[in-house]
């Protein structure tokens, strides 16, 4: 459990309390070094602090060599009852702040990366102009699986996943759909056609994110590999999607994505659209019910004006 302190607050915050704050960041450091980097101020007056709320409790609380710094026995005992004097001070402070009609809080968002590079800025820069009190925190590289879970134990409050996931204690909406097609080395064979049948590329390599990885890119696209009869060869796993692009323009193989990473394809490769029946990506953002916070509800509120659910045509559709 790391808090992240705003420092005009706690330059602002009587000394005793803020000797709490550098004890927990000391405490979870466990290196006097980076708590005083995350605390932006020196070491010095970080190490007296420390050395100050020892005195005021009579208690050691960490154990200092030249090499190490640990909790002792006092400093495990105190640490949980700091977290809460802390956390009892955000509430009050936030308590009285929304007692004028203002929303505060924090919202954390997680995304995989390049895929929501049409979805994520336009929400965030909503959300920074609407509720500036409101702390965005953005965690990159979160898969729809591992976005699951850290969304039911509420280390994430908002997440963009690929639809549909496996929770009945999520909520999810649907934000944009979009068709696959193949992204080709510039000198592939196929590179210069219109269009392209996914059969077509039953022989190449494949370029993909790890099926361990949990990524609904992958899952979705090996799908689509399987309905049109063939299981495709992998030749190089990676997780990021970006990524995928760079190693398709280096020739190592092929790959398949989504329409809307057309327009940054990388020099020497090309996105290359599919003939037939087209299987869909749907991208959407999932919440818990159950950690729902006034952050977090101006957010999704947000959300479903600056992305808003499409309109879909099921008829004859592979998703």
């Amino acid at each position: 459990m790391a808090f992240v302190v705003n420092v005009k607050y706690l330059e602002a915050l009587p000394m005793e309390t803020r000797w709490l704050h550098a004890f927990v960041a000391v405490a979870e450091e466990l290196h006097f070094g980076r708590a005083a980097s995350r605390l932006q101020m020196a070491q010095s007056p970080l190490s007296q602090m420390i050395r100050k709320l020892e005195k005021d409790i009579g208690v050691k609380l960490f154990e200092r060599s030249t090499r190490s710094v640990a909790l002792t026995s006092g400093g495990h005992a105190f640490l949980p009852h700091a977290y809460r004097v802390i956390e009892n001070m955000e509430t009050a402070r936030h308590a009285t702040r929304a007692s004028s009609g203002g929303v505060y809080g924090r919202v954390t968002i997680g995304f995989t990366g390049v895929l929501n590079y049409q979805a994520l800025p336009p929400l965030t820069r909503a959300l920074r102009q609407r509720y500036p009190e409101v702390e965005l925190t953005l965690l990159g590289r979160i898969m729809t699986r591992d976005a699951v879970i850290q969304l039911e134990s509420g280390a994430l409050d908002l997440a963009f996943v690929g639809l549909p996931v496996e929770s009945a204690s999520l909520s999810t909406r649907l934000i944009r759909r979009e068709a696959f097609g193949a992204v080709l080395p510039i000198d592939h064979p196929l590179a210069e056609r219109d269009a392209i049948d996914l059969r077509e590329l039953a022989d190449d390599g494949f370029v993909t994110t790890p099926l361990s990885a949990g990524s609904a890119l992958q899952e979705t696209a090996m799908r689509a590999c399987m309905n049109a009869d063939f299981r495709p060869r992998v030749v190089q796993e990676i997780t990021d999607p970006y990524m995928i692009l760079m190693l398709v323009a280096a020739g190592v193989g092929v790959a398949l994505m989504t329409s809307g990473m057309a327009a940054i394809t990388p020099p020497g490769s090309v996105f290359v659209p599919l003939t037939g029946e087209p299987t869909f990506m749907n991208h959407g953002i999932a919440w818990s019910p159950r950690h729902m916070t006034d952050a977090l509800a101006v957010a999704l509120e947000t959300s479903e004006e600056i992305l808003p659910t499409p309109e879909i045509e099921t008829k004859n559709v592979i998703i």
